[in-house]
């Protein structure tokens, strides 16, 4: 049996968010009205993608992973971003290196992760990056009516029209960044 979700207003609700992803909503100048960015408060222990989505019935289709990419090149790293229906894993070694102008593309150290966004392991999400990061955006998240993401906390997750985060600063839609997950 399934939970429900309570969805609020984000705006209304900014205790439920991680100091970074509140400070992005309080200043929110997308096109998309802010009063459509909604947070609903769950059980941290049920975060993670698959088992959030099992307790509380949202599709995968419905849910969006925002992963860490460090891109190298040169000796410098470079960090960004990558959003990807829960359906699919991103094409970090192909499409997002060649992106990016890297010569390697790998997932962020978790620790550099948290670090960086100021967010929680487990609830990254692309709203409240830092400035000037590269935020790579599947074009099926950017085309979805609304998508469920990380808040920067375990304890809620933000549900947001697909064409708002595609108005992020510094976001890039990307056709093919999601590639299907195949079964093993």
């Amino acid at each position: 049996m399934t939970e429900p979700l309570r969805f609020a207003p984000a705006i209304d609700h900014l205790d439920l968010l991680a100091e970074p992803v509140a400070a992005a909503i309080a200043a929110w100048k997308g096109s998309v009205p802010v009063e459509e960015l909604a947070v609903a408060e769950i059980d941290p222990a049920a975060a993670d993608t698959a088992e959030f989505c099992a307790r509380y019935g949202i599709g995968l289709d419905e849910s969006a992973n925002c992963v860490i990419i460090a891109a190298k090149r040169g000796g410098e790293t470079r960090l960004a971003a990558c959003l990807v229906l829960a359906t699919t894993r991103a094409d970090v070694n192909n499409l997002v290196r060649r992106h990016l102008g890297a010569r390697k593309a790998s997932f962020a150290p978790m620790d550099v992760a948290v670090r960086e966004t100021g967010m929680e392991y487990g609830g990254i999400g692309p709203i409240g990056l830092p400035d000037g990061w590269p935020i790579l955006i599947d074009a099926a998240v950017a085309a979805a009516p609304r998508v469920i993401v990380g808040s920067g906390v375990r304890r809620s997750k933000l549900l947001v029209p697909g064409r708002a985060l595609a108005d992020l600063p510094g976001a890039e839609v990307l056709e093919g960044l999601g590639v299907p997950v195949t079964p093993s």
